[in-house]
């Protein structure tokens, strides 16, 4: 059966992650049920384009983002470029498709003085919970770690002879990322009220809950968007915001885009290159504040 193969294919040849092929499969299960509905049909593989194009127009109606919208027609897309390569179907239904026009999403970053501020000023409880919070504060903002990347951090994957954190990231893709010695300091200080747990559950995990189980998504959201409430104004507090901060802050010191890139674990220079708008802005500002023939 195409779909399953399909799956399959997700699955163990580009090692997308269970996260991503469940979306995947919710996209084609709703295009299914679309044209099951309006064209009578119970094959996906046999639709044309007049056909896709209705279901884009529906979405469209019921207000769902253009963001959205193409990341579902993208997964339509992958299932029939995978027919093709299985040599299922003969042409591409969606072959001449233009996605729908988003507009760019700005992510404004933390400032340095509102992660000093967290990190340095607020109060952190003496107890398992409060040493916890404040590492995980810390490692989003000393390595650009993705959420997932850190819920699913592992003991082993700190070396502390190198100073180094093992990161698994996307398509299993692992990277090597640099630890800072004050880090360190504060994983080991981590380590010493994670071993004094009473239950310890899931004992791989590196960062677990009271319980002794290992963290969960929106655990992880919630201690940022707290701490930060307490010293930011901006409407947006999450994970990412601490990732975005983190590249925007090494790039406006001047480091290497190269180098964040890899230590962001991007496939591409283009994804990094997004994290540049506001390294150009302090750019500007030193410009404009220096140059000889700038008005002061």
């Amino acid at each position: 059966m195409p779909f399953k193969a399909f799956i399959d294919y997700l699955l163990l040849e580009k090692n997308y992650s269970k996260l991503t092929i469940k979306a995947y499969q919710n996209d084609l299960n709703e295009f299914s049920d679309f044209i099951k509905l309006e064209f009578d049909s119970d094959s996906i593989e046999a639709v044309n384009y007049p056909q896709i194009r209705s279901w884009i127009v529906s979405l469209v109606e019921r207000s769902i983002s253009n963001r959205s919208i193409n990341r579902k027609v993208s997964a339509l897309n992958s299932y029939y470029k995978f027919l093709l390569k299985i040599e299922s179907i003969q042409a591409n239904p969606l072959a001449k498709h233009r996605a729908l026009k988003t507009s760019s999403k700005i992510q404004v970053p933390f400032s340095e003085n509102e992660i000093t501020t967290v990190l340095d000023e607020l109060y952190f409880e003496n107890n398992f919970e409060g040493v916890r919070n404040k590492l995980i504060i810390e490692l989003f903002y000393s390595t650009g770690i993705r959420r997932i990347e850190l819920i699913d951090l592992k003991l082993r994957d700190v070396d502390f002879s190198n100073q180094t954190l093992k990161v698994l990231g996307k398509r299993n893709k692992e990277r090597f990322v640099p630890l800072l010695p004050k880090v360190i300091e504060s994983i080991k200080g981590y380590m010493d009220c994670r071993n004094k747990l009473e239950i310890i559950t899931n004992s791989e995990a590196l960062f677990l809950t009271k319980k002794g189980v290992k963290i969960y998504e929106t655990l992880v959201y919630r201690i940022i968007n707290e701490y930060f409430s307490l010293a930011s104004s901006k409407v947006k507090k999450s994970p990412h915001i601490l990732r975005h901060s983190f590249a925007t802050h090494l790039l406006s010191q001047g480091a290497d885009l190269n180098a964040v890139k890899e230590l962001l674990g991007h496939s591409s220079l283009a994804a990094t290159q997004v994290y540049t708008h506001n390294s150009i802005s302090e750019l500007k500002k030193v410009y404009l504040n220096t140059h000889p023939r700038s008005k002061k």
